[in-house]
């Protein structure tokens, strides 16, 4: 089904084509009837040129030879027939059937007056009127299935290669996932199990007690959170969830779901553990409470975490104050530290890959939010994060390793580049143009199909204008022949006088065996009854740009009994 624009743009077309095909039968006096059936079957050719396209040009070609009003839509249908007959043999065989028909039927109609010059102008009329239209119709259709090719191919090698990458994608993190399970996994799970051998130790005080309780269940928890980030990296799924963790979780002692929360509800999980470790730590809470994207959610609770677990490493001992301001367009999360105290110093050297600080930059970017981390000038250390509530295109948080119910994969099937559209262009298909690929490769791929195009192209423009210019050339040389057969000056008629011998006067006139004298007894004055006539054009100029003046010579009897000076309309 053609398009809307489709269907009023080919009414246009056929409503033009036909009063066209009217006004051309109209300039040659025809009836009006034949001026409005030429006119009505010109405007139903023309659409029917892209169902039918052999017939169309059959009938048409074959029916600019007795109607001049088809003569504009020939162009028009040889050109559309070129384009869709599906077949080189095919297409030649139709082209090469209405050649040598129209060829045929207009010598057949010229048949008293034909000459070779005729047959030259014939066979280099139609060759431009028919062949050359159609030749380039089907450059145009060649060159458009080459690149539906071509682009076809570009889209499933990029099917491949995504393909490819995502296995080996895939196959790396099923590394990293085994290697963390392997190592992490079972220093947690041994220290899980020697806290939970010390934890019901009879020789421990209450306190002790307590500090290995907390220590129990924040293995426990490292260790859920590890099962999960593993299955993440494995295949983009999260396991266990909080209601799997729940009874491990209550049976090391945590019995709040909020620690195990890892959004901002746990935040105070995350303190709450802190104060249990023996840091004095403060939670100040101010602004009205918004809901943050579950990504900046995520953010925030690890941006605490962080500045909890750098704080006891570097300033063991020091007062903590974690701070939650929620501005009128962003949540700011602050975990500030005093300095460390020199009594709780141990000399021991503590473990900092300074990897922290950059995964939370990582992930605040993420939301389009901020981290600064620095020195205050108290002497202590400050880590803040400002994450809007929304994310940076204002609808669904961008994914993030760890974020539930979301997933780190991106599926390409949706990518345009990777699919291929069917038909031409300008049939109502979309156009498929390679806009998401890297610029140097878009500029790259332009140039070499402009290259391409235009060296394709060159070669049959070369083609038809080499044909355009000996046909020129050619019909220049005719042309001129054909002039000094039909064409005579004033002085020449003049010198002319009746009742001379008709060999005579022959002798002196160009025989007008041209296809310049056709029509040239249409509007002429009676002929004399039983004489042969003679008409020739003058060189010059008639009194108006619709008329020719024409010289008539009519013999009898063996001499000229008659001559005549008229004008006939072109």
């Amino acid at each position: 089904m053609w398009p809307a624009r489709r269907i009023a743009g080919e009414a246009l077309l056929s409503v033009w084509f036909g009063l066209l095909g009217a006004g051309v039968e109209a300039l040659g006096h025809a009836g009006a009837v034949q001026i409005v059936g030429i006119g009505l079957a010109a405007g139903v050719l023309s659409p029917l040129r892209r169902v039918l396209p052999a017939a169309v040009l059959l009938v048409t070609a074959v029916g600019s030879v007795p109607f001049d009003g088809l003569v504009p839509l020939v162009l028009v249908v040889a050109w559309s027939a070129g384009r869709r007959i599906d077949g080189v043999g095919k297409a030649v065989g139709v082209f090469g059937l209405v050649y040598l028909l129209v060829l045929g039927l207009g010598l057949l109609n010229e048949l008293p007056h034909w000459s070779l010059s005729y047959v030259i102008f014939g066979v280099l009329g139609l060759l431009v009127a028919i062949v050359v239209p159609g030749l380039a119709g089907r450059y145009s259709s060649q060159r458009r299935t080459l690149t539906d090719t071509l682009r076809e191919y570009h889209a499933q090698l990029l099917r491949e290669r995504a393909m490819v990458a995502g296995q080996a994608r895939m196959r790396e993190r099923q590394r990293i996932a085994q290697d963390m399970h392997d190592s992490l996994g079972h220093q947690l799970a041994l220290i899980s199990v020697h806290t939970g051998a010390l934890e019901v130790d009879r020789e421990l005080t209450g306190r002790q007690r307590e500090a290995v309780g907390v220590l129990r269940a924040a293995s426990v928890a490292a260790m859920h959170e590890l099962r999960e980030v593993v299955g993440v990296l494995r295949d983009g799924t999260q396991v266990p969830g909080r209601a799997e963790a729940a009874p491990d979780l209550a049976a090391a002692g945590v019995e709040d779901a909020a620690v195990w929360s890892r959004g901002v509800s746990g935040i105070e999980g995350l303190v709450e553990a802190s104060r249990g470790a023996g840091a004095v730590v403060g939670l100040r809470r101010s602004g009205e409470v918004r809901p943050l994207s579950p990504t900046g959610d995520h953010a925030a609770y690890r941006i605490v975490q962080e500045g909890l677990t750098n704080a006891h490493k570097h300033a063991p001992g020091a007062a903590i104050v974690v701070e939650l301001r929620y501005e009128p367009d962003s949540l700011v999360v602050e975990v500030a530290n005093g300095p460390a105290s020199k009594s709780t110093e141990t000399g021991r050297s503590v473990v900092s890959g300074g990897q922290g600080l950059t995964g939370l930059s990582e992930r605040a970017r993420l939301v389009g939010g901020m981290v600064h981390a620095g020195p205050v000038a108290e002497g202590g250390f400050r880590l803040a994060g400002v994450l809007p509530y929304t994310s940076p295109d204002g609808g669904a948080p961008s994914p993030a390793l760890g974020d539930a119910a979301t997933t780190t994969f991106v599926d390409a099937a949706g990518d345009f580049r990777e699919q291929s559209q069917a038909g031409f262009l300008g049939e109502g298909d979309p156009v498929i143009d390679g806009i998401g690929m890297p610029r140097e490769l878009v500029k790259a791929m332009s140039a070499n199909k402009r290259r391409s195009g235009i060296a394709i192209g060159c070669g049959v423009v070369a083609v038809i204008g080499l044909l355009l210019v000996s046909a020129a050339v050619v019909g220049g040389i005719l042309l001129a022949g054909e002039t000094d057969k039909a064409m005579i000056e004033p002085k020449q008629y003049d010198a002319v006088k009746v009742g001379q011998p008709e060999a005579e006067v022959r002798r002196k006139l160009p025989d007008g065996n041209s296809i310049l004298t056709r029509d040239l007894d249409k509007g002429a004055p009676p002929v004399p009854e039983g004489a042969k006539c003679l008409s020739l054009h003058s060189t010059e100029a008639g009194s108006g740009w619709s008329t020719s003046p024409v010289f008539r010579f009519c013999f009898k009897g063996g001499e000229l009994i008659e001559k005549k000076s008229f004008e006939v309309r072109n």
